[in-house]
């Protein structure tokens, strides 16, 4: 090392941010929330199980204490593992739709150990039921973290409703005002986003609404508070939507495919990709 780089960090000052809760720990808090709501691998006792979440509830305690007071904390913690059976359930429910859908799928502990859509889901309702409770920071800390680890960007404010399947889920982006009812089926790289980004819109409905029973298909983009996908339609891969469609709808997107034998191909073969 030189001694003006020594000059410089030595000269260096950092900026401390004042943030009220500690990400380390409540990283730990969702995957430790998530494993032992599904203990597959390890099949541990129940007394195992109950130690794990006393410990993950304290130190979700300890955080919201930071961000709100301790009558709050313990209000809120209480909420939210009065809930956590029902979650489990959910989420239960959920992974048997994986399995029902998907065709290569094998088993329930499969899709709960591997699926990535899953694990999305499994923080994403966890994060909403946070978010209900009034902590919006902790909430949407457990979705990016889900978001780093598996590539799908849930807002923890979105409302999704049952069987919510998610097939391979890499890029899927649903945002914050988004809608999606029952039965909902939804492959990679889909974007369910706004028209406009504009921070006086941040109290308005700028992500689209989708009813029960909708599949939509690989990079497919559908944009604005105001749009309404119907029930039971079905959104063909790489489409682009700005508007309401009625229910029981296909849409699909032009696409001019040539194909011809390649033994006719005079171009060059030196194209990288």
């Amino acid at each position: 090392m030189t001694d003006k780089t020594r000059q410089l960090i030595e000269q260096f000052s950092p900026q401390p941010i004042n943030i009220p809760v500690n990400k380390c720990e409540l990283e730990e808090v969702i995957d430790t929330l998530i494993n032992l709501m599904f203990p597959i691998c390890d099949c541990p006792e129940g007394m195992y199980v109950q130690e794990g979440l006393k410990t993950a509830a304290e130190k979700l305690h300890a955080n919201i204490t930071m961000l709100h007071n301790q009558q709050a904390a313990d209000e809120k913690t209480e909420a939210f593992f009065a809930c956590y059976p029902a979650l489990q359930e959910r989420l239960y429910k959920d992974a048997a739709c994986y399995l029902q859908y998907d065709p290569a799928a094998k088993s329930l502990e499969e899709v709960v150990i591997t699926y990535p859509g899953f694990y999305a889901l499994c923080a994403y309702r966890i994060a909403h039921a946070l978010y209900e409770l009034g902590l919006p920071l902790i909430s949407r800390l457990f979705s990016e973290h889900a978001h780093a680890r598996v590539g799908i960007d849930i807002h923890p404010a979105a409302r999704i409703g049952k069987n919510f399947f998610m097939d391979h889920g890499t890029g899927i982006v649903i945002g914050e005002t988004t809608e999606i009812g029952d039965n909902v089926k939804i492959y990679q790289g889909v974007t369910l986003g706004a028209l406009y980004v504009e921070k006086k819109l941040s109290n308005v409905k700028r992500h689209p609404t989708v009813e029960d029973n909708v599949v939509i298909y690989a990079n497919a983009t559908i944009l604005g508070g105001a749009t309404v996908i119907g029930h039971d339609s079905t959104i063909g891969g790489g489409a682009w939507l700005t508007r309401s469609v009625i229910p029981y709808s296909l849409v699909t997107n032009s696409v001019d495919v040539k194909i011809r034998s390649g033994k006719d191909f005079s171009g060059p073969f030196d194209y990288v990709i």
